[in-house]
């Protein structure tokens, strides 16, 4: 079993339930899905980006990536309907574990001057949004296949009914956030 899934069956699921007061243990939050996702803009003239990125995408997530398309054409951008815009990818079970694990215990405290993650990105339920200026923090990520830094979302998908629910488990499971 993964390190960050037996912490949050072992430790911190007991102690939610305890501090939220709630009775059944599957009434506790719990992370559904992780979801990360690279916009390319540039993939419109340059098929070539999309399978440079789409590899280091898989070689940090260990999950083929899933092209994105435009959903409508704007002639402003020079986009048209069905062109390539981006590659995501949705880790669930042991993957995301151990995503997770990687990167609150080694991406994260590797970027320069890094003070902890804003706790105001959650939405309306209990998600989290973070977003990665450059993918050089991953071990996996070979300096010779990166031809430009491209930042990265991740959304962390909770069952958690509010904000307040969202942060704890988030906390809890190792989220660097920043110390009020």
């Amino acid at each position: 079993m993964n390190r960050l899934k037996d912490k949050y069956i072992n430790e911190v699921r007991p102690k939610l339930l305890q501090e939220l007061g709630l009775k059944n243990q599957l009434s506790a939050p719990t992370l559904t899905k992780v979801v990360i996702s690279i916009g390319l803009a540039e993939a419109k003239d340059n098929k070539d980006i999309l399978e440079k990125v789409s590899a280091y995408l898989k070689a940090l997530t260990g999950q083929k990536p899933k092209m994105t398309f435009a959903k409508h054409s704007i002639a402003a951008f020079k986009l048209s309907q069905g062109d390539p815009i981006g590659l995501m990818v949705t880790l669930r079970g042991d993957r995301m574990y151990s995503f997770l694990d990687k990167l609150f215990n080694i991406c994260l405290p590797r970027v320069r001057d890094f003070k902890g993650v804003s706790r105001e990105s959650f939405d309306r339920g209990a998600n989290f949004n973070l977003g990665l200026k450059e993918q050089l923090i991953f071990p996996e990520v070979d300096y010779k296949m990166v031809d430009k830094t491209r930042g990265m979302a991740v959304t962390f998908v909770t069952t958690g009914k509010s904000k307040d629910e969202g942060m704890k488990l988030l906390e809890y499971l190792g989220m660097p956030f920043v110390k009020n």
